[in-house]
C-alpha cells in the first residue's frame, strides 16, 4: 500500500499527568500534577500489581503480564455503554464523551446506530478471531472506545497502517482498501490497545489466541497488523493524561485489570 507521510509525534504535556488513585474511584477530570507524579504511581504498581513481571523480557514477560491482567471482572455488552461514559468522559465537559478517531466531544446520551450518534468501536476488530460481542474480548473496555457511527463504519474491520485517503468527516484519519490510519493524537493509544489484546487473550480461556503480525488483510484470522507500524506509533505517541486516566478508571471501577503498555510503554519493545 502507499505510504503517505512519516508520523510527527506531538510534544509531551509536562504537567498533564493524571494522579492515580489505587483505591476508590478515579476523579472525573484528570488533575494537574508534577511531571514525576505518574512515576511515583508506576513505582507503587511495580511493588504490587506488576511485581511478578519485573526483570523479565520477551516471551517470559508476555506470559507474566498475561497471568496478571487475565484476572478481571468481565462486563456484558450492554454494560459497556455506561463504562464508556465514564472511561472516555470529556475532561472539559462531564456530560460528554470524547470520540476516539475524531477527537470530538459528544453528549453521553447520543449513543446508538444513527448518523450523528456514537457507538462502541472494537479497536481489535471483532471479526479478527470471530469473537463478536461475546463477554470477554467482545466486551473488554480496554479496546472498546466511543466513535462516530460513520467513522466506525469507514474503519470497518481493517488492519492499521499508514496511508490512504483522508476521511472528509474525520480529518487526520486515512483509509484505503485494506487499512486504516487514525489521527496522530491517538496512534499510540490504538497501538497499545492492540498489544494489550495480544497479551490478554492467549487462547487458554475459550477464545482465540490473538496476535499482532506485520501484514494487513488479515480477514477473520485472529491477527491484527501492521506490527512494525504499531510499534512505531506507540513510541512516537506516548501515553497522555487522558489515556492514563482511562486506564485508572477501568482498573478502579470496572474490570480491575490494567493495560500494562500504558503504565510501561517500554514493555512494547521488550516483548516485540
Amino acid at each position: 500500500m502507499s505510504r503517505r507521510h512519516s508520523f510527527y509525534a506531538r510534544p509531551l504535556l509536562a504537567a498533564a499527568a493524571a494522579v492515580t488513585v489505587l483505591a476508590g474511584t478515579a476523579a472525573a477530570t484528570p488533575a494537574a500534577a508534577s511531571p514525576d507524579a505518574h512515576t511515583t504511581t508506576t513505582a507503587t504498581l511495580d511493588d504490587t500489581y506488576y511485581q511478578d513481571a519485573l526483570g523479565k523480557t520477551g516471551a517470559e514477560l508476555k506470559a507474566a503480564l498475561h497471568t496478571i491482567i487475565r484476572d478481571q471482572t468481565k462486563l456484558s455488552y450492554s454494560q459497556v455503554w455506561n463504562a464508556l461514559r465514564a472511561t472516555d468522559e470529556d475532561p472539559a465537559n462531564s456530560s460528554n464523551v470524547v470520540l476516539l478517531y475524531t477527537g470530538r466531544s459528544r453528549s453521553k446520551n447520543d449513543n446508538g446506530g444513527n448518523v450523528g450518534d456514537w457507538n462502541r468501536e472494537h479497536v481489535w476488530a471483532k471479526s479478527h478471531g470471530d469473537f463478536g460481542t461475546t463477554t470477554g474480548p467482545g466486551t473488554d473496555v480496554h479496546h472498546l472506545r466511543p466513535t462516530d457511527v460513520q467513522v466506525n463504519s469507514a474503519r470497518g474491520n481493517k488492519d492499521f497502517d499508514n496511508g490512504g485517503s483522508e476521511l472528509g468527516n474525520a480529518p487526520g484519519n486515512f483509509t484505503d482498501g485494506d487499512s486504516f490510519e487514525p489521527r496522530d493524537a491517538v496512534k499510540g493509544d490504538v497501538a497499545r490497545m492492540i498489544l494489550y489484546m495480544a497479551v490478554r487473550y492467549e487462547g487458554n480461556d475459550a477464545f482465540a489466541d490473538l496476535e499482532p503480525n506485520d501484514r494487513v488483510n488479515n480477514g477473520s484470522a485472529p491477527r491484527m497488523g501492521r506490527l512494525s507500524v504499531l510499534k512505531r506509533w506507540s513510541q512516537e505517541d506516548p501515553p497522555d493524561a487522558f489515556e492514563k486516566r482511562r486506564n485508572d478508571v477501568i482498573f478502579d471501577r470496572f474490570q480491575h485489570n490494567r493495560n500494562p503498555f500504558i503504565d510501561h510503554p517500554e514493555w512494547v519493545g521488550a516483548i516485540w
